[in-house]
């Protein structure tokens, strides 16, 4: 019996270790002529069916050595994400993107600013992504810390950005502190939503744009104990 254990081990290692030692795939850097082809539909799709690998396990191993290389000349990304932030959301993991795939923004709380606005107008207008994504996640400490009026240096100025989504759900009839979930879900997911409006009123250029069906403004929500991630409508 104890030579059968021995036999298994060594059996299950030798597949470990051919499976660690299997090439990483080279995935060839999107072209302008294959980004303009691209609609937002089918981004938001791409992104979708990222996601469920990333849920699956069955992410893309990537030679991310040589894409840096192929990617020195141009990049033509899909999707422009506004993300938090929170460590413990790896935007291009949770995606399964690679290099060249995808414009990231963050900030804590995710909200949209003249700065932000003006790289999304880059991302879309100029380098051509056809996709916004505004992209919350459950757990938010920055959400949690405007409900609790936290004061401190600069984050007072940053937390202000996001009392609208707080007033949005004045009318919440639950305990509105922190400690409750499902409130704490419900200014999130209205941070979002406000982000969008506020992306789309704010700049003319994405604005019109997505009029002409050159790109969609959407937001979404990490779900931070099960890695999914939901549009939000």
């Amino acid at each position: 019996m104890k030579r059968i254990i021995i036999l298994f081990c060594l059996v299950l290692g030798a597949g470990a270790v051919i499976a660690a030692d299997a090439p990483p795939r080279v995935e060839r850097i999107l072209s302008a002529a294959e980004q303009a082809a691209l609609t937002p539909e089918q981004v938001v799709v791409i992104m979708q069916e990222g996601n469920q690998r990333f849920l699956s396990g069955d992410v893309t191993s990537r030679d991310h050595s040589a894409m840096v290389r192929d990617a020195v000349s141009n990049q033509f990304p899909k999707a422009v994400v506004l993300s938090c932030l929170d460590s413990r959301v790896p935007v291009e993991d949770v995606f399964d993107r690679g290099i060249g795939d995808i414009f990231v923004a963050r900030v804590a709380g995710n909200f949209a600013n003249t700065d932000i606005l003006g790289s999304m107008e880059y991302g879309t207008r100029v380098a051509g992504a056809k996709l916004i994504l505004v992209l919350g996640h459950t757990d938010c400490g920055a959400i949690k810390s405007a409900i609790g009026g936290v004061e401190m240096g600069n984050i007072t100025a940053l937390l202000a950005n996001i009392k609208p989504a707080i007033d949005a759900v004045a009318e919440y009839e639950g305990e509105k502190t922190s400690a409750n979930d499902e409130y704490v879900r419900m200014v999130t997911e209205a941070n979002v939503k406000l982000t969008v409006d506020l992306i789309r009123e704010r700049s003319p250029i994405i604005s019109e744009m997505e009029k002409a069906g050159e790109l969609r403004i959407a937001g979404a929500l990490y779900d931070m104990h099960s890695g999914a991630i939901a549009l939000i409508d």
